[in-house]
């Protein structure tokens, strides 16, 4: 079976036209590891991402207290996208569990490709856009088994959300098309979303959204600040990020059609965000046509971005539980 057909097999290549995943095929580089040996290393500097074709990898950060496991990957798996997005050096030990076969995309190799081929760059980036916003769920709900374990008690109840557009508020185009510039889209994505988004102002710790509320926005902030938290058990309200002006959020539901994995609520000077219809982002994302590759690369480091910080989080609670109270990983699981 030849590279192409192999990458067919995967979820991940699903949305990849005909031709392209020949195309992409004949610039990676497959190798096969031996068990036990390190694929990547923290703190290394290459920006390669891999595919298990077969075998398995297990994903740990050194501690104090031992290795603490972000994830186990099996056949269909991509790992080391986050350092090909955003360029930063790696989070993470990845070691081979069994003789593995891997594939490799080099962003070096892969550039004069993607720079001469725009539907091709955008195909890959919405994998990388769908991977990484899965392991962000599957953080999220780590966060909740980590405390469930470690703590007793109860999570403070959830404020029912308040529907989008509840209080009139206008917004000029003016101050719409500063914020889209400010991103340095083409102008005819800036016309799109200067004119099709739609505003909310937000009180004081006022909630935009709910976890478990289901997900057809994408939003932007325009002004002030939006907490993303989750109520944990034990421990009740725990922010997760803080975003501010240019910050995209709530993208996610869009990707997998799952309901909400965290609350959104403005922070305590009151926010004004605005609002993306899922049906406008698939028009400006449209894999048949070039579309907005700036935008899709915003996205995927917005949420390379989560990834690594609540990463961090699930660390740092491991060291001060002592090593104990987590749930890692276990065999088989994915992130």
């Amino acid at each position: 079976m030849n590279l192409a057909d192999r990458l067919s097999r995967w979820e991940a290549f699903s949305h990849f036209q005909d031709g392209q995943l020949d195309t992409i095929a004949a610039c990676l580089a497959t190798t096969r590891y031996p068990s036990g040996v390190a694929v990547l290393q923290q703190g290394d500097a290459s920006f390669d991402a891999y595919l298990i074709d077969d075998g398995a990898v297990t994903i740990r950060r050194k501690t104090p207290y031992g290795d603490y496991t972000l994830a186990n990957l099996r056949p269909g798996d991509l790992f080391g996208e986050t350092a090909f997005v955003d360029r930063q050096t790696r989070s993470g030990d990845a070691y081979t569990d069994a003789e593995t076969d891997l594939v490799g995309f080099n962003p070096i190799t892969l550039r004069p490709l993607l720079d001469a081929d725009a539907k091709l760059a955008l195909a890959l980036y919405w994998t990388f856009w769908k991977t990484l916003s899965d392991k962000l769920r599957r953080t999220n709900e780590r966060l909740e088994r980590f405390f469930s374990e470690s703590a007793s008690g109860a999570a403070a109840a959830p404020q029912p959300s308040q529907p989008a557009g509840a209080e009139t508020f206008r917004v000029d185009l003016a101050s719409k098309r500063k914020l889209f510039e400010e991103q340095r889209l083409s102008g005819l994505e800036i016309n799109f979303l200067t004119t099709l988004s739609q505003e909310r102002k937000l009180a004081p710790r006022e909630l935009l959204f709910n976890e478990g509320d289901p997900g057809d926005t994408m939003y932007i902030v325009l002004d002030g600040r939006i907490m993303i938290s989750k109520n944990i058990p034990g421990a009740g309200e725990e922010a997760l990020a803080f975003l501010e002006r240019g910050d995209f959020f709530g993208e996610m539901a869009l990707i997998d059609k799952k309901p909400r994995s965290a609350d959104a609520r403005a922070d305590t000077s009151g926010a004004v965000v605005l609002a993306i219809p899922g049906e406008v982002l698939a028009g400006i994302l449209d894999f048949g046509k070039v579309s907005s590759m700036r935008l899709l690369r915003i996205l995927c480091s917005l949420v390379a971005k989560r990834l690594r910080e609540l990463d961090d989080k699930l660390v740092g609670w491991f060291i001060l539980a002592g090593g104990g109270g987590t749930d890692q990983e276990g065999p088989g699981s994915r992130r």
